[in-house]
């Protein structure tokens, strides 16, 4: 983040300069790429848990995406799509990012238009909300 004295740029040179995030590297703002990889993988394990209990009922894949979002971002800071690209979900602030972040990202998440509005910064409007960003890890 930016000190007080520090001026925040009205116009960014990359996603996340705005934020105090560097342009590129460890806490950058993940990329579009990165972040469409993360999703179709948690997608794709959620659509297999999905044929494999329950006949791949499409009400089984939605609630078995959101519950494994809600339960990993909280112990590990990201998805296992997250994981497998080398992302993570963290707060602006810095901090753990908690329950009720995950719980209320994936609600707005699984409405889908939400994370479809994006904003300079790259960051869909569920992170705006819960006040969140998707970075890399490496």
């Amino acid at each position: 983040m930016p000190s007080a004295t520090q001026a925040t740029p009205s116009v960014s040179s990359w996603p996340g300069q705005r934020l105090g995030l560097p342009e590129t590297g460890p806490r950058s703002v993940a990329r579009p790429l990165r972040r469409i990889a993360a999703l179709l993988i948690d997608f794709a394990l959620a659509a297999l848990l999905s044929a494999v209990f329950f006949g791949y009922e499409q009400w089984a894949s939605t609630l078995i995406f959101m519950a494994t979002q809600v339960l990993f971002i909280p112990l590990t800071s990201g998805g296992i799509g997250h994981l497998c690209v080398g992302l993570r979900v963290v707060p602006i602030r810095g901090g753990w990012v908690g329950i009720w972040r995950p719980l209320v990202r994936t609600l707005l998440l699984a409405l889908v238009i939400p994370a479809l509005i994006w904003d300079a910064d790259q960051r869909g409007l569920h992170d705006k909300i819960t006040g969140t960003v998707l970075v890399r890890v490496r």
